[in-house]
C-alpha cells in the first residue's frame, strides 16, 4: 500500500518562505520533498511540547519547519505553519 502525502503552506509560512534567500529557501524545499516522499514523514520530525506553535517541527540546517499533521484516509496532509531561523521560530 502506498501512502499518500501533501504539504499545505499557511500564508504566514509562505511569507516566511519569500523572506528568506533563494538558496536557504530552495534547500528547505528540496528538504520538505524528501521528508514527504518517506513512507512516514513524522520519522524525521520531533514533537514539540508546546503546541501552541504547532505539534511538530522539521530541522533544516538552522532553520526550523513548524508543522501539524491531518490524516484523511490514505492521505496525509502536513500544514506547514511557520518557517524561521532557529533564534527567531519559538518567540511568540
Amino acid at each position: 500500500m502506498i501512502n499518500m502525502h501533501t504539504i499545505i503552506y499557511t500564508k504566514n509560512a509562505r511569507k516566511d518562505l519569500r523572506s528568506l534567500e533563494s538558496h536557504v529557501a530552495k534547500r528547505i524545499l528540496r528538504k520538505l520533498n524528501f521528508y514527504i516522499l518517506q513512507n512516514d514523514p513524522l520519522k524525521c520530525a520531533k514533537a514539540l511540547k508546546n503546541h501552541s506553535l504547532g505539534h511538530y517541527r522539521y530541522r533544516v540546517g538552522d532553520y526550523r519547519v513548524l508543522f501539524d499533521i491531518s490524516r484523511d484516509g490514505t492521505i496525509t496532509i502536513l500544514i506547514i505553519l511557520k518557517i524561521k531561523h532557529r533564534k527567531d521560530i519559538y518567540l511568540a
